[in-house]
């Protein structure tokens, strides 16, 4: 993870985009893709779009420049919008490998000098497989990198037959297993205020911290994805591919290195560490009217919901329970990372005078976009007498003079894979890992229980952390205080 001033530039890039007409591509990678173009933070590249619709170059670029007006986080004005238009082509899915294999050295011959090969699979998992045979019936695997989107597998075995199936075309070191979590700066931020500063790692371990909170529930539905949906449910959807690799930021050891292999390294001896799934600690939960979705069974068994307790078996964590929650129709959309410390001896204090009436301390980590950390703790009210009141430091990314350059999390992981730099992907190891920690869950689901949509999730979910309380929503309630 080197800084970004100090890497040295890439080659110019033909980037092969496959799914390029799909609801990803237009909301996230195109945008994403004019963004560094325009900026020079990407080298000089060309992009080869590839799909199942029939569509020239010139329909193309006309859909890609109407997904950069509609979904860039950032202004966009014509020239600028007609400059990337001029680096974009299309080749129909239709037309096969050696129709594709002729688009990309067109754009490789448009560049300057040596050049290197990106593909980005931004298709369904079925497609995977054979996305892969046609790169390789077109030659365009040596020497390139490859960049897949969850899910990675649906337990472990189909997650090493197609570990094995990449393998047998691309070496480890050229597969790029993307989790957009790790991509966001609050996530990165993690690492940052866990190593830099020396107050932070004394006390984080098992006789500091009581325990942690990783809530990502969202307030969408299911927005017309059930073909995916239905055979996936939220937790091979949002769990193994999302949470549990921001649950290793949060408990790896320090890393020898900010570089991809110590930090790969460190996240996978937290895996190995992690306690099989007990599927007495699982809550899933199904909104009421999903069954109603097009595309959904009358019958679904599929959980839309799921929180969760895991533990880490190692000299740092064990004892402390990791609650882990998230759901689509629930009552606000957030993502935050929030660590509950040890309450101290507090005899001295009178009664009444309001000490732990609040919960424990916190630090919490809002994964959202605009960046915020803050920090909870007992102070005294101003007045006569001892009266304690829950107080806060918040620092929020969107007051600094540097929030302008942010980048995305599909930004920043495009980019780093263009410059070699694995440090926020994925492993293949990682991942069959915690295929085999979640099989005793995925061979035997508790019940489906119920939600309204619009609520926190199934009524149980207090019995799973009882006597502990799910920071959401009175974290939200508590800045929104502030």
């Amino acid at each position: 993870m080197t800084p970004d001033d100090e890497r040295v530039s890439p080659e110019p890039h033909v980037v092969v985009l496959f799914g390029a007409t799909g609801d990803l591509a237009r909301r996230k990678l195109l945008p994403g893709m004019f963004h560094l173009a325009i900026s020079r933070l990407a080298p000089d590249m060309r992009i080869v779009g590839t799909s199942l619709e029939d569509m020239d170059d010139a329909q193309f670029r006309e859909l890609a420049v109407r997904a950069c007006r509609e979904f860039s986080s950032r202004p966009a004005d014509d020239d600028q919008l007609e400059q990337f238009a001029r680096q974009l082509h299309y080749v129909p899915q239709e037309k096969g490998a050696e129709a594709l294999s002729a688009a990309v050295k067109a754009a490789q011959a448009a560049l300057e000098g040596p050049t290197r090969l990106l593909h980005y699979l931004s298709v369904p998992p079925a497609a995977a497989i054979p996305v892969i045979q046609t790169l390789e019936a077109a030659g365009l695997v040596e020497g390139s990198r490859v960049i897949m989107e969850k899910p990675f597998g649906t337990d472990l075995q189909s997650a090493k037959a197609l570990n094995a199936a990449i393998h047998t075309a691309f070496a480890e070191s050229q597969i790029f297993r993307i989790d957009h979590f790790l991509g966001k700066e609050p996530a990165m931020n993690i690492l940052a205020f866990r190593f830099a500063n020396g107050f932070i790692e004394p006390i984080w371990n098992r006789t500091f911290i009581d325990h942690i909170q990783i809530d990502v529930p969202e307030q969408l539905s299911l927005e017309g994805r059930a073909a995916f949906y239905e055979p996936t449910g939220a937790f091979r959807d949002m769990v193994v591919t999302h949470l549990f690799q921001v649950l290793a930021f949060v408990a790896m050891e320090p890393p020898t290195a900010l570089a991809p292999e110590p930090i790969s390294e460190e996240k996978n001896k937290v895996f190995r560490s992690m306690l099989p799934l007990n599927p007495s600690n699982v809550v899933r939960g199904q909104y009421r009217g999903y069954r109603e979705e097009p595309g959904v069974s009358a019958t679904s068994d599929t959980e839309t919901f799921v929180a969760l307790k895991c533990e880490i078996d190692n000299w740092r964590w064990a004892g402390v329970p990791f609650y882990l929650r998230t759901g689509k129709c629930l009552a606000e959309g957030q993502r935050i990372i929030s660590i509950a410390f040890r309450n101290p001896p507090r005899s001295m204090f009178p009664a009444g005078c309001g000490v732990g009436t609040q919960g424990p301390d916190h630090l919490t980590f809002d994964l959202a976009d605009d960046s915020r950390m803050s920090i909870s703790f007992y102070g005294k009210r101003p007045g006569p007498g001892m009266l304690l009141d829950k107080q806060s430091m918040q620092f929020g990314l969107e007051g600094t003079a540097d929030a302008d350059e942010v980048l995305e999390a599909y930004e920043r992981l495009i980019l780093d894979a263009m410059h070699g730099d694995r440090t926020l992907y994925t492993t293949s190891r990682g991942i069959e890992r915690l295929w085999e920690v979640s099989a005793p869950l995925l061979d035997n689901p508790p019940p489906v229980h119920p939600y309204e949509a619009g609520s926190w999730g199934p009524r149980n979910i207090e019995d799973l952390i009882a006597p502990l309380e799910w920071r959401l929503p009175f974290e939200r309630a508590w800045r929104a205080r502030e």
